[in-house]
């Protein structure tokens, strides 16, 4: 049992603490009130990001105390969103939200990951007709395992996860949003995932 804290209660907080509390981990979502997140992650041997990107640096900034020696997992994307609230664009260009976390938060080890899928696909990657994969992005190898054990709590299949190597990595797997609402507008709103097939 790992004592994880997730910050974000939406969507995508919400199945990922579910589904990790039924894996038997010991699980805290915190809210947005004063005091919530700072409180959770200290007590928190791993935290999942997972509040939205465009305000996570700020959020998680002001956390550097708190989640120093932790591992972060960062599960968002930051992006500027159209006029259909679809992402249009990246917030952090020629960088992503995942390096930029590392360097604000230089004693923290985050681990990119579960960012390309909607969020159906995190909890239950076997429910997709074809096989999905899961990347990671980080600079430090024992938390990529870690966070490799999480994933296959939540049903991923270790060939199914796929570690691209340091964290500059993310922005390759944070690009990959830009095939978000193109897809969206072409299929609808169906779980997905960005897959390498070979």
């Amino acid at each position: 049992m790992t004592k994880i804290t997730v910050l974000g209660n939406g969507r995508v907080g919400g199945s990922l603490a579910t589904a990790l509390t039924r894996a038997g981990h010991e699980v805290t979502v915190a809210d947005r009130s004063p005091g919530s997140a700072a409180d959770a992650a200290r007590t928190a041997q791993i935290v999942i990001n997972a509040t939205p990107g465009a305000g996570s640096l700020e959020r998680l900034g002001a956390l550097r105390e708190e989640l120093q020696g932790k591992i972060l997992v960062d599960v968002s994307n930051a992006t500027v969103d159209g006029p259909d609230g679809l992402p249009a664009d990246l917030l952090y260009p020629g960088s992503s939200l995942a390096e930029q976390l590392q360097d604000a938060l230089p004693d923290t080890r985050v681990v990119k990951t579960l960012n390309t899928m909607l969020y159906p696909v995190m909890t239950a990657p076997a429910t997709l007709a074809q096989t999905p994969t899961a990347f990671l992005s980080g600079k430090d190898p024992e938390a990529k395992q870690v966070v490799r054990e999480l994933l296959t709590d939540l049903g991923w299949r270790q060939e199914w996860i796929t570690d691209l190597g340091g964290i500059e990595t993310a922005r390759a797997a944070e690009a990959m949003i830009l095939f978000v609402p193109h897809v969206i507008r072409s299929s609808g709103f169906a779980p997905f995932a960005i897959s390498i097939a070979r």
